[in-house]
């Protein structure tokens, strides 16, 4: 009997496993299914904690409702029901020391007319002309492996790309726009400024697609994002699966592979999926050929905190869901989600809940990351006096560092994977690479990613 390991119980392995799971009975294979997880829990970087009448996503907060692979998976797990869609309101960036709305007809703060360009209070009147050159000139260099940042530049100028569009898209992207590709990004935008002569043009004539898509566009549950991960677990029907224990080796012997683990055991597989973070794949395989590629493979970091407060959730600004922190200011946090309002299932009692992202690329990050909680939250209370003006001290603190787990895909990402699928296929072969350190920072990306993984197993254990 053939058998398949999926090492890495975040949302990428489980999902893999579900779908082992169905294709093997929906095809009667024999095939073995173990999942193994070094963590005491699975979910990963999905992980809900309680405090307080709070619910804290410290890591994932949502899913993206549009892409394909989700709406499907959480009806064959029965989700339905507990299904929760975000508020929507304004988002906000805090320049020069005070909040500014980011024009209401923008995507990532690139004006979808003339209107949304001409309301923002972010960019000056010379800015705005500059922006309007969009109309006018013609792409004649840029490719979908153009940089994001040199494209959008060229087009609507720098003011408007370092005062209103840069801050949001970094946020998203976790890295510099310079070093971000379009194909990674919105590669949607070299075909408006193709098809349109603009890419203003461009967003106007797909507006109605984009508007539509705002009101519900992020998923969570009622419970908290871990009732994604407990009902994938509770499905599990065949797969043996380990908690608590780590993957110490792999190793080729006889046409197969050994596994060896952490409490002493070992498992012979045929197909293995490495579910896992990079940089734990590359220790784990150990093979110099491949390190190369690993090496051009770049993760960065943040610190989530979370503040609940014994206060209304009506103290924050009308209809505000958050703020994103523009170069320069006087916080020290790269965005705020005012998560009470953005999510109400989070505040059992509508109380006033925030959360404040430190990432790796804020110049503040390496004193953050060797500071105490106490000091982390000491900076954390003050960003929040400073930008809302909330003076009490919070009832419940939650904070927790993401080390080096934040995928960033500059450009030479997707040439990286590919050359690493390639060496990695030709030396391992059955052996996978999964997860969001190679194709894709989602949610729906990672499920997706599993259940391709899984019909490619199914596919090779039926052929043989």
């Amino acid at each position: 009997m053939k058998k398949a390991v999926v090492i890495g119980g975040g949302i990428t392995g489980l999902s893999a496993m579900h779908y082992l799971e169905r294709m093997k009975k929906q095809h009667g294979l024999e095939l073995e299914l173990e999942l193994v997880e070094k963590d005491a829990e699975l979910g990963g970087k999905i992980r809900t904690v309680k405090k307080e009448g709070f619910t804290m996503e410290v890591g994932a907060d949502s899913i993206v409702a549009r892409h394909a692979s989700v709406l499907p998976l959480i009806e064959e797990l029965g989700l339905e029901e507990q299904m929760v869609y975000n508020g929507t309101g304004i988002s906000y960036l805090y320049t020069d020391n005070q909040l500014h709305a980011i024009p209401k007809d923008t995507v990532f703060g690139i004006p979808m007319d003339r209107e949304a360009l001409f309301s923002s209070t972010l960019v000056s009147e010379q800015g705005k002309e500059r922006a309007m050159e969009d109309f006018e000139t013609v792409n004649d260099r840029f490719t979908k492996d153009s940089s994001i940042g040199e494209f959008l530049e060229a087009f609507l100028g720098k003011e408007l790309v370092d005062r209103q569009i840069a801050p949001v898209l970094s946020g998203v992207y976790s890295g510099s726009l310079r070093e971000l590709t379009l194909a990674s990004t919105l590669p949607y935008l070299i075909d408006y400024k193709n098809d349109y002569g603009s890419i203003i043009k461009g967003f106007e004539a797909h507006k109605e697609t984009f508007q539509g898509a705002a009101n519900k566009k992020f998923i969570s549950f009622d419970g908290g994002m871990a009732a994604l991960i407990d009902r994938l677990e509770e499905q599990l029907e065949t797969a043996l699966v380990r908690k608590g224990v780590e993957t110490n080796s792999l190793e080729k012997r006889d046409g197969r592979y050994e596994l060896g683990f952490s409490d002493g055991t070992s498992s012979e597989a045929d197909f293995i999926v490495l579910a896992i973070p990079h940089q734990q794949a590359q220790a784990l395989v150990k093979d110099d050929t491949l390190d190369e590629e690993f090496g051009q493979l770049i993760n960065s970091s943040l610190i989530s905190v979370y503040l609940g407060y014994d206060l209304p959730d009506e103290q924050l600004p009308a209809d505000g869901t958050g703020f994103i922190v523009s170069e320069g200011s006087d916080l020290a946090c790269n965005a705020c989600t005012w998560t009470s309002r953005k999510w109400p299932h989070t505040s059992a009692q509508q109380k006033l809940l925030v959360r404040l992202f430190y990432k790796s690329t804020n110049p503040v990050f390496t004193e953050l990351q060797n500071s105490s909680d106490e000091q982390i939250a000491t900076i954390a209370k003050a960003d929040i006096q400073k930008s809302l003006g909330i003076e009490q001290a919070p009832a419940v603190i939650e904070i927790t560092p993401w080390n080096e787990l934040m995928p960033n895909y500059h450009m030479g990402h997707k040439t990286a994977v590919l050359s690493l699928e390639a060496r990695l296929s030709g030396a391992y072969p059955g052996v996978y690479l999964a997860g969001s350190s190679y194709y894709g920072v989602g949610i729906g990306a990672c499920i997706q990613n599993g259940k391709d993984l899984a019909q490619k197993i199914v596919q090779a254990v039926s052929e043989k």
